[in-house]
């Protein structure tokens, strides 16, 4: 039976112009439709992505509530959904799949073509409307989730059923930064047991990628950054040596730490100058693996003789090329066993209120990742 409450005021972070600053205030949020579900957010991670539409480098409707990444508890469903029902514990999922389109009928979800062709760039739902507003104007929601919010109404494919015991204040950043790095490791690249690695970059998204390298067993992970901290902390989630790519050259240091050659070299930054460096670091038969988004309408350089002499590749890594519908429950399956470490990607918790302030942090570089408290989790 589907449950569909009034349309109800929440508080969401609400960025009205590109370039601008996001506000915490009162927006209505409808009940679910037909195969959507409600939930209530309890933390929501703060992520590149969501920065790069702060600064106006990403082409976004607006105005759009933030966020994307997040995990919380389903509070009423829509007329069809039968996977979920209100109290299921879910990580949200920003490439939810229709399942219907060539992409998810070919077993790429994560290249789902409505989202791609419809949600995302148009801020809307699978039906191409909002379920959100202020004062009567509609409101886009960013990546269909937006989780800056203390309830969301999203697909029923974009919330996934995860286990009761898994603590909903961690595992939120499984939704975004840890699928994509393990994913981009395990999924995209296939990283094989003996393997020499590379990340360059030591936010969320790289450090998933040091802890999915570690996973698949590399026999060299070198974690690459100018934040001897960040470092720090990639040491103790698996990488075997660092480069402080302040120090110099990081390709010529990387040549030097490995000098057998470099199997995969993973690009969690996503600046032109971090991917031209992890195409000019690969050793023989080697694949560069760009994870980390650009600002849009950027372009990068390499010598295509030299990739096709030494039998290179460079392979684009969307959303860590995840089933999210099987690869996020075993990822909290992995944390729960101990094989994941979460909280050490989290260099903080501010509330929902606090939005703009925790984008601060993490465009100065003082955040790996910063979790917005949404709700209480025992609410």
């Amino acid at each position: 039976m589907s449950t569909t409450p009034s349309p109800a005021t929440i508080r969401a972070a609400v960025l009205d112009d590109p370039s601008g600053r996001p506000t915490v205030v009162d927006v209505e949020l409808a009940a679910p439709r037909a195969g959507e579900v409600e939930v209530r957010v309890v933390t929501a991670g703060v992520c590149g992505s969501d920065l790069h539409v702060v600064k106006g480098e990403w082409d976004v409707p607006t105005p759009v509530v933030l966020g994307h990444e997040g995990a919380g508890v389903v509070t009423a469903v829509g007329e069809g959904v039968t996977s979920l029902q209100p109290g299921d514990h879910v990580v949200l999922s920003w490439v939810p799949q229709c399942g219907r389109c060539r992409q998810c009928l070919a077993g790429r979800p994560w290249q789902c073509e409505l989202t791609a062709e419809v949600v995302a760039p148009n801020g809307v739902l699978f039906d191409g409307t909002s379920r959100l507003s202020r004062e009567g104007q509609g409101l886009h929601h960013y990546l269909g989730v937006s989780s800056f919010s203390e309830r969301v109404v999203v697909p029923e494919s974009g919330a996934i059923k995860i286990r009761q015991d898994a603590p909903l204040d961690l595992v939120a950043i499984i939704g975004c930064a840890v699928a994509t790095g393990v994913g981009a490791v395990r999924n995209t690249a296939q990283v094989e047991e003996g393997a020499t690695v590379a990340v360059i970059g030591c936010g969320g998204v790289g450090l998933s990628c040091v802890q999915g390298a570690r996973l698949a067993k590399a026999a060299r992970i070198v974690a690459v950054d100018v934040n001897a901290d960040k470092l720090a902390v990639a040491r103790k989630l698996g990488a075997t040596d660092v480069v402080d790519a302040s120090a110099g050259d990081p390709v010529a240091q990387l040549k030097e730490t490995v000098p057998e050659g470099l199997d995969y070299v993973f690009d969690a930054i996503g600046k032109i100058a971090t991917t031209e460096q992890a195409i000019a670091a690969l050793g023989l038969g080697g694949a560069a693996v760009v994870v980390g988004l650009p600002p849009a309408g950027e372009k990068a350089s390499f010598d295509p003789l030299a990739l096709a002499e030494a039998n290179q590749r460079i392979l684009g890594s969307n959303y860590g090329s995840i089933d999210a519908q099987r690869d996020v429950p075993e990822l909290v399956d992995l944390f729960m066993a101990g094989e994941l470490d979460l909280e050490t990607m989290i260099s903080g918790r501010r509330p929902l209120a606090e939005a703009a302030e925790a984008l601060d942090d993490l465009a100065a570089g003082r955040a790996l990742r910063t979790l917005l408290v949404c709700s209480d989790e025992d609410a």
